[in-house]
């Protein structure tokens, strides 16, 4: 079997101090050097544990201060089922709604962006077809939640009062509402998680640090006729967030 990395280990060994007792919310870490003498390793391998349980929301960093225990923090339960899908009503509304927070969102659409070869697959259109892409960022109680970068085949609302998502008569109701009002019914979306560590723009978007763990969840919504008429790549922070699946049972 194949070894632990030594920062995985120092990682558990901190996170053991922390679940022990030692150090409690608040406290200030021994230094780098201290810690590297005391766990018999080098400064980098404790550079990489702190870096990891600061990902996770264990520690936080303080610029010219130090390392310190965090808080604990309320994860937002971000339930993924059939029952988020409501008519007139965005989903991420109704999840925070159901956590009694306020959520909101902030976005930009631009129209008539070819569509880059993955989106394009994801579609079932052809790589360079135009699609209206629209980016958010959501918000709950106003601290950011999580980020989502959504494309639509322009051929499908092109000239309808729902070409703009989030503009309109119809805006921000989401895709589900929205493709009903131009006789398109959907009949079911495709989610497909995966786990990642965010980027430069997706920890300054998201207020997390660069490197931190988050999910990534492909999601592609399908018509009752089998045709894809959105799909958004959404990176939820693993800090923030938790995510739980709804299956429903006939």
């Amino acid at each position: 079997m194949r070894e632990q990395p030594p920062y995985l280990r120092i990682a558990d060994v901190l996170r053991q101090r922390i679940a022990d007792g030692e150090w409690t919310p608040g406290d200030r870490l021994p230094s780098r050097a201290q810690l590297a003498r005391e766990c018999g390793v080098g400064d980098n391998v404790i550079r990489r544990a702190q870096e990891l349980l600061i990902s996770l929301g264990v520690l936080e960093g303080r610029a010219g201060s130090g390392t310190f225990v965090a808080a604990p923090r309320e994860l937002l339960r971000m339930v993924r089922s059939q029952c988020r899908e409501q008519r007139d009503r965005s989903p991420f509304h109704g999840d925070m709604s159901a956590l009694g927070k306020r959520g909101t969102w902030e976005s930009r659409t631009d129209a008539k962006v070819p569509a880059p070869a993955e989106i394009a697959a994801r579609l079932g259109i052809a790589e360079g077809d135009l699609c209206v892409r629209t980016t958010y960022e959501f918000l709950a109680d106003g601290k950011p939640a999580q980020t989502s970068t959504s494309w639509e085949p322009y051929e499908i609302t092109a000239g309808t009062l729902v070409v703009l998502p989030e503009g309109g008569p119809h805006g921000g109701k989401g895709v589900v509402a929205r493709m009903a009002e131009i006789g398109i019914t959907v009949s079911h979306a495709v989610e497909q998680p995966e786990p990642g560590q965010a980027d430069a723009e997706e920890a300054t978007l998201l207020g997390i640090p660069r490197g931190a763990l988050v999910t990534r969840i492909r999601r592609t919504y399908y018509s009752d006729e089998s045709r894809p008429v959105e799909t958004a790549d959404i990176v939820v922070p693993a800090a923030i967030c938790e995510i739980v699946y709804e299956i429903a049972v006939n």
